[in-house]
């Protein structure tokens, strides 16, 4: 079987990080499987690769076509309007992207295409896939269910999106009920959690991590990008409740001034450091430094962090967003921070941090998380949504 993989959210040579749980996914099936791919993943235009235009020249910076371990990677433009463009972003996206699709099918025989994020990416699929009469494939995986079908005419096309698809895959249970509050049939969407790579992230000696990266214990972590909607503004306030802890933020964003602020006003700059990003293959190291972590999101889809810290033996505290509570089921995972509040926060840690479970505890909970139930479940997928016809246009 072979797929067209399409989605924004893909990393590329610019922006390493981005959607790398998108990548990971697909590779993760690949390895146990037959399955063949061929990326587009559509990059914003943007003109100026200057390193003043933060941001926006990584998307000047990106290549046009690139080979990660073998795997065909393309990366069409599309037209971005700030602010007023919303509702236009998935024809925009579409056209973008129409010529590279296209050709691709004109050249390959594709069973499906594999869309990731309803909106805008999911809509634009919808399209391409109706223009070339190919079955359709659409993963739902945060914010794109979560918050942008609050507006009616976006709701209007993910909905049609919706509709269209052969398959539609959640990444968590309350996913699916926002995407069946919206109308679309129960048994239509299946529910695939991510798994975690058991191998990348294992314990490592906490004492040892900690001295090479400069960090003092106890240590809580907060890993994220620095928005906020992560909540890291309520762990920093939270820390003037917790004594002798420190506080180590992984992440990059426009909210680091900000953070920044607030530390010196709190008088928390001996005991809270913002570390900015780090390399995926990096993080197991702070991951073990860690006594625990720490997510205060307003939402998610999966929190991937979560797994990740404890495939490294580290409990986690984090808010009741979409996800967690599929994922913090026994002690050994950590606890649910039941209230999105500083106190909340406080008293979650004070509690974990009193009676942790044991490394080995947390770790063997996350080796229930493999990819191979997830692998095998987005194949039978795969399959089903080949049989479909795609009609078209």
């Amino acid at each position: 079987m072979k797929i067209l993989l399409f989605s924004s959210l893909f990393p590329n040579a610019a922006q390493p990080n981005l959607g790398l749980f998108v990548e990971t996914r697909l590779r993760q099936t690949m390895q146990r499987s037959d399955l063949q791919a061929h990326v587009v993943a559509p990059i914003p235009w943007f003109p100026f690769s200057s390193p003043r235009f933060g941001a926006y020249a990584k998307f000047a910076e990106a290549p046009a076509f690139e080979v990660k371990d073998g795997l065909q990677i393309e990366h069409p433009r599309y037209v971005v309007i700030p602010k007023v463009g919303m509702s236009l972003a998935p024809r925009l996206m579409y056209r973008g992207a129409l010529r590279t699709v296209t050709r691709l099918c004109a050249e390959q025989d594709f069973d499906l295409i594999d869309a990731h994020y309803f909106y805008p990416d999911g809509v634009a699929a919808a399209m391409l896939a109706k223009h070339l009469g190919l079955p359709l494939v659409i993963t739902g995986r945060g914010t794109d269910l979560n918050v942008i079908p609050d507006y009616p005419r976006p709701r209007e096309m993910i909905v049609a999106a919706a509709q269209q698809a052969a398959e539609i895959v959640t990444v968590s249970q309350a996913l699916k009920q926002r995407l069946v509050s919206l109308g679309v049939p129960d048994t239509k969407v299946t529910v695939l959690r991510n798994g975690v790579d058991l191998e990348r992230f294992q314990p490592l000696d906490r004492e040892a991590c900690r001295q090479s990266l400069g960090l003092e214990g106890p240590l809580l972590l907060s890993v994220g990008n620095l928005v906020a909607l992560k909540g890291h503004d309520l762990v920093i306030r939270a820390m003037q409740q917790l004594p002798g802890l420190h506080l180590a933020i992984v992440g990059s964003g426009p909210l680091r001034r900000d953070l920044e602020n607030l530390i010196g006003e709190l008088g928390l700059a001996d005991r809270v450091r913002l570390i900015g990003q780090v390399p995926q293959a990096e993080l197991k190291r702070y991951y073990s430094a860690a006594d625990a972590l720490v997510l205060a999101s307003s939402r998610e889809g999966w929190a991937n962090v979560l797994l990740e810290s404890m495939a490294c033996g580290t409990p986690v505290a984090a808010t009741p967003v979409s996800g967690t509570q599929d994922l913090i089921t026994e002690a050994a995972a950590g606890r649910i921070i039941e209230q999105r509040s500083v106190e909340a926060i406080a008293k979650t840690l004070n509690d974990l941090l009193s009676n942790p479970p044991a490394r080995a505890e947390t770790r063997a909970f996350a080796e229930r998380f493999s990819w191979d139930e997830v692998a095998a479940g987005q194949l039978a997928v795969f399959q089903r949504a080949a049989q479909h016809s795609g009609g078209r246009s």
